[in-house]
């Protein structure tokens, strides 16, 4: 069975409030969301028309939106409601989302990933 038609949005940088101790929710940070969506309808029926299909700009600035609206502890949290918010908007089969944090030293990042479906 061939792979799904997919939508994604690498390592869009989003700014928000999140981390366990208070000192550093304090202050905004820089996380990188790579979003993997498989639409409802797949690519071979759009006829060329963005209505039929997810608009991935609108996808991105509802990611941000949500990122920003609160503070958070954690980025499995974020991921959890970006997923949810995604599924219960747009018409996908599936999510997957990737966080990224850098915060600890000496790594490139550390990252959390999670798929949902319907």
């Amino acid at each position: 069975m061939p792979a799904p038609d997919t939508i994604e949005i690498r390592r869009l940088q989003v700014s928000t409030h999140i981390g366990v101790p208070d000192k550093e929710r304090a202050e905004a940070q820089t996380l990188r969301i790579t979003v993997r969506m498989v639409p409802s309808q797949g690519f071979d029926g759009l006829a060329d028309d963005i209505s039929r299909t997810i608009d991935y700009y609108a996808v991105a600035l509802e990611i941000q939106a949500l990122a920003a609206s609160k503070p958070r502890n954690l980025i499995e949290t974020l991921a959890v409601e970006t997923a949810d918010f995604l599924l219960g908007k747009h018409p996908l089969q599936s999510v997957a989302i990737t966080i990224e944090k850098h915060i600890l030293p000496d790594t490139e990042c550390v990252a959390v990933h999670i798929e949902r479906s319907l």
